[in-house]
């Protein structure tokens, strides 16, 4: 076991307080996004001033464990994070697995830098994700039922607007992909029609409208927004995204669970690179309620049970009973609150809040105790 340290993503779109509140460090203002504690290549984390991708590959076996190297190869197959959004993200979504391994050769067999702000495809791999809410935490997830997303803009007076004329055959693909290739001189005009018709209009729906109408002027995306599922969740309560689903985090704390991947594809409600034609030829127009998962509880370990293959996610209640989490995997262990000691086979390390430390596979069966909660990232 080894005390790891995180990198900060200083986002547009982050808190200024969460994060350093987090990890006992003096805010400086300005806004910080993510904490990525993970091996990820393009901000991996790292131990005594090492690397974690390095420490992964001087000795796969040892660090992952025999099943997780067979199956994904010398890598940390998962991405742990905090997230702190204090504005509304970018509608996205994530690729498939073939996408994401075709759309990353297809790149870099053209010569595009990986660091160039048109690549869309970062790595070759794909993003299933689980978020799990630290804070009251809101979403915007997958497509709402065609019925209840006409009814909606019934009550706020936009059924008629012609950009969501599809909507009533249920072409969700011909509305989203309308509202988003509209020509240039439209595009202001139709978002600043939706803005007015949210305007003074009560509902959950129309508020979160109206926030991303001052955050993104201008932009259709906000017609996009309203498409989608709105999910609230409270502390504790998750949800899983898919390849394909179409979302845009609003505002909240959570952890963060994923395949290691920086693959996003951006369709708007945002400055980053926006590409319509690729974001529509990977959504999933099926609609439907949004995928929120509740804990299993085990004792006083609460596991998300996802069907990704990478990851799997527990948050432990701390206390003299001990948790215990299996060996023969990696794992990344989180304090979130109060004092989590680890112990291994002849081996302690204490942990207070908003430290993380890694866990190889080789260092066996993992005890937790302490005062507090912890979070455990590993393969399931």
């Amino acid at each position: 076991m080894i005390v790891l340290e995180g990198v900060v993503q200083r986002y547009a779109w982050g808190s200024t307080t969460a994060i350093p509140e987090l990890l006992g460090t003096v805010a400086n203002g300005g806004p910080q996004a993510e904490l990525w504690l993970g091996a990820h290549p393009s901000a991996p984390a790292r131990a005594d001033g090492v690397r974690l991708d390095e420490i992964v590959a001087s000795d796969p076996l040892a660090t992952l464990g025999r099943r997780a190297l067979d199956r994904f190869g010398p890598r940390l197959p998962f991405l742990l994070k905090i997230l702190a959004a204090d504005q509304p993200l970018s509608l996205q979504a994530h690729p498939s697995a073939a996408r994401a391994a075709a759309g990353f050769a297809e790149e870099s067999a053209a010569g595009i830098p990986l660091d160039a702000p048109e690549r869309r495809y970062r790595d070759g791999a794909h993003k299933p994700e689980l978020l799990c809410a630290l804070t009251p935490f809101h979403a915007l997830c997958g497509f709402r039922p065609v019925a209840a997303t006409l009814a909606l803009l019934d009550q706020l007076g936009l059924a008629e607007l012609s950009a969501f004329a599809p909507l009533v055959t249920g072409n969700l693909r011909g509305t989203v992909g309308g509202l988003l290739s509209l020509p240039e001189g439209e595009r202001a005009e139709v978002a600043a029609r939706i803005a007015q018709a949210v305007a003074t209009t009560d509902g959950p729906e129309a508020t979160w409208a109206r926030r991303i109408a001052a955050t993104h002027p201008g932009d259709p995306g906000i017609g996009v927004a309203l498409l989608l599922n709105l999910v609230d969740l409270e502390p504790g309560q998750a949800i899983f995204l898919p390849a394909g689903n179409l979302h845009a985090y609003l505002e909240g704390v959570g952890i963060e669970i994923m395949a290691s991947s920086d693959n996003v594809l951006r369709g708007g409600l945002t400055p980053k690179h926006i590409d319509v034609d690729e974001l529509l030829s990977v959504l999933s127009f099926d609609p439907g309620p949004p995928p929120v998962v509740l804990p299993h509880l085990d004792g006083t370990v609460r596991r998300y049970d996802t069907p990704a293959a990478e990851f799997a996610l527990a948050l432990v209640d701390l206390g003299p009973e001990a948790a215990t989490i299996p060996g023969d995997r990696p794992r990344v262990v989180l304090c979130l609150e109060g004092e989590a000691r680890l112990t291994t086979e002849g081996e302690e390390i204490d942990l207070r809040r908003g430290a993380a430390a890694w866990v190889p596979a080789a260092d066996g069966e993992l005890i937790l105790t302490g005062v507090g909660r912890a979070a455990v990232a590993t393969t399931p």
